[in-house]
Order: structure tokens, then C-alpha cells, then sequence
């Protein structure tokens, strides 16, 4: 099992984004000497209630204090990126990581984000299809020329490459049905999102390595998932300290409607147990090892990306978070 820290990369309006970025370093620092394998961070526009740090260029900063770690990009809104910007970005990260980036995609679900991209919903597929055809034509093809509905790229010769080859791995966030059969026939790892239960995510993951077998591609090497994480002296503990800022943050969810974007009955409207429960990792550090044994074991999850740290939650908080899974979690798991 790999462990990552996913950086918490939203706070108030009110707050400094530079102090949020120095803060950031730090836990980096931290997740460095407490022994884990990657850090993180996600990528949204117009993100109210929240003020929220650009991936890239955050990611760059992090890069810097994340010595081996991997450093990865979980996700990038694909339909909202120009394929020649993408890739030499994408050329550039892998650079300044020592070839160590990882490239996660999505399509996002917010409707406020694509228009102010001048994208529409419908569409949002077969741009992100193309922009991924044609960045990946960039990094590994002498000479390209690419014509698609959505992109267009003259001929021309291309010259970024990344380090690693041909291109940094590719991990795919997915909440519904169809958007996981998609993964699979591409023959991306899919990257599982933290908002669905165990028990829906059980069913996803069946029905992911079925459309794997069924489209003839291999199993990818990494089968990542991303959790909201906890850890106390006791379950009651980790739920008390941790309601006032995940239940803030699952309420702001619920009003951009990520919870419409999963499948059946799921909502975040609900009481905060119900929501944690089955979902969250909340508890002591023995809780703690045996969940993240249990995902191993039960649904051959090998990558947990955490979450220790939400919009109003201190840093000190966090950084002994981090300090207590380097202590107290991550040997157990690792060993």
C-alpha cells in the first residue's frame, strides 16, 4: 500500500492565499519526513465560498519540498485545457519533478466552470477525448498535426518531452457509471473519488475491471483512490474534532451538486454520522491500519490518497495529523 497526502487548497476569502501556500509547503515537508509516497491537489474555478490556489503553479511550489515524493495533479479539468499549453505543462512538472508527476484527469460537473470557459456540458467528453489525444500526440510524436472537432493543432514539429515515458501515468477521476466504463476502455487506472461509500464503490470496482477485461486492457499498475481521514485517540474523538470542517465542506458539495454526480441514492444532505459513515476514515490509529487494510484487502485498492485537512481546520491540527500518521499508521501499513 502507498499512502499520499492530498493538500487542502481552499480556505476563506478572508484568509491570506500566500500564508496558505507557506503553510502548504510545510506539510509537505512534514508528509516528507512522516514516510509518504505522494502529495497532491485538486483543480476548480470559481470555487465560492472559497479562495482556492491554481494546481499547476501550486504544485511547482510543493514540488520543491517533496523530495522523492510523487507529486500529482488529482485532477485536471481536461475540457477546460488547450492541448499545446497542457502538454508543455505537463512537460514542465515532470521536470521539475524529477519525473515523478502524475497526470490525473476529469471532466469536472460544475456548470459555472465550463461557462466561464465558453465550454458547454454536452461537449465536455469529446473535448476532454481530444485534448488528451492531442497532448499525448505532443509529448511523444516528432511531427504532429491534429484536426478535431473541439482542438486543432497545425502541423508542426514537437519537441517537449517528459521524463518519464512515454508520458507520466494517467489516472482518471470518475463518479458515475458511465464515466468509469469510460476509464476502463481508454485503459486508465481510475482514480477513485472520496465521496462515494465503500459499499457503492465495491460495485464500481467490479464493474470497472469487467469493461477492463471486456475491452482488452491490462490492469493498470496503480488502482488509487482519495479519503477523507481522521485520526485520534478514539472514533468519537476523530468524529467530534473533525464535524465543524467536513461537514462544512460536504455542505458546500451538496450545493455545487456533487452529490447528483454519484450514482443511486447517495446525497450529503444528511446527518454528519450518516455521512461519515462508510465513507470517511474517522477513528483511532488501530482504526485506522485495519480500514486501510480493509481497502486493500476487500477491493485491491493500493494507492490512498488522504485528506486530513479542510477549509478552517488549523494548520497546527493538520501538521499533527500528519505527524501521528508517520508515528502511528504508516509503518503498519507499509511494513
Amino acid at each position: 500500500m502507498k499512502i499520499g497526502l492530498f493538500l487542502n487548497t481552499q480556505s476563506s476569502s478572508e484568509n491570506s492565499l500566500a500564508q496558505q501556500i507557506t503553510d502548504s509547503a510545510e506539510q509537505v515537508r512534514a508528509a516528507r519526513e512522516a514516510g509518504f509516497d505522494l502529495i497532491g491537489c485538486g483543480e476548480h474555478y470559481l470555487s465560492a465560498p472559497y479562495q482556492m490556489a491554481a494546481a499547476l503553479p501550486f504544485l511547482a511550489r510543493m514540488a520543491a519540498e517533496a523530495g522523492d515524493m510523487q507529486v500529482a495533479a488529482s485532477v485536471l479539468l481536461l475540457p477546460l485545457h488547450n492541448p499545446v499549453a497542457l502538454a508543455e505543462n505537463l512537460a514542465t512538472m515532470d521536470a521539475i519533478c524529477n519525473g515523478r508527476f502524475v497526470f490525473g484527469i476529469g471532466l469536472g460537473y460544475r456548470d459555472e466552470e465550463y461557462a466561464s470557459f465558453g465550454v458547454t456540458t454536452k461537449d465536455r467528453v469529446g473535448r476532454m477525448r481530444e485534448v488528451l489525444e492531442a497532448t499525448k500526440l505532443l509529448l511523444t510524436e516528432d511531427e504532429v498535426e491534429y484536426n478535431g472537432r473541439y482542438c486543432q493543432v497545425p502541423k508542426t514539429r514537437s519537441t517537449t518531452r517528459t521524463i518519464q515515458k512515454p508520458h507520466p501515468p494517467i489516472w482518471m477521476a470518475a463518479n458515475a457509471d458511465a464515466a468509469i466504463r469510460r476509464a476502463a476502455r481508454w485503459g486508465y487506472a481510475w482514480l477513485v473519488n472520496p465521496h462515494a461509500t465503500m459499499t457503492t464503490v465495491a460495485g464500481q470496482l467490479t464493474m470497472y475491471r469487467e469493461e477492463l477485461a471486456k475491452a482488452g486492457q491490462p490492469p493498470p499498475p496503480d488502482m488509487p483512490m482519495i479519503r477523507e481521514l481522521y485520526v485520534a485517540s478514539d472514533r468519537d474523538e476523530a468524529y467530534a474534532e473533525s464535524q465543524p470542517f467536513l461537514q462544512s465542506k460536504y455542505a458546500a458539495y451538496a450545493s455545487w451538486g456533487q452529490d447528483k454526480a454519484l450514482p443511486g441514492q447517495e446525497s450529503f444532505s444528511v446527518p454528519y454520522e450518516d455521512l461519515a459513515r462508510d465513507r470517511f476514515l474517522l477513528g483511532s490509529p488501530e482504526d485506522v491500519v485495519s480500514e486501510i487494510k480493509r481497502y486493500g484487502e476487500e477491493l485491491g485498492i493500493n494507492y490512498l490518497v488522504f485528506r486530513m485537512q479542510w477549509p478552517g481546520m488549523p494548520q497546527a491540527r493538520a501538521l499533527e495529523q500528519i505527524d501521528r500518521m508517520g508515528r502511528e499508521v504508516i509503518p503498519r501499513v507499509k511494513g
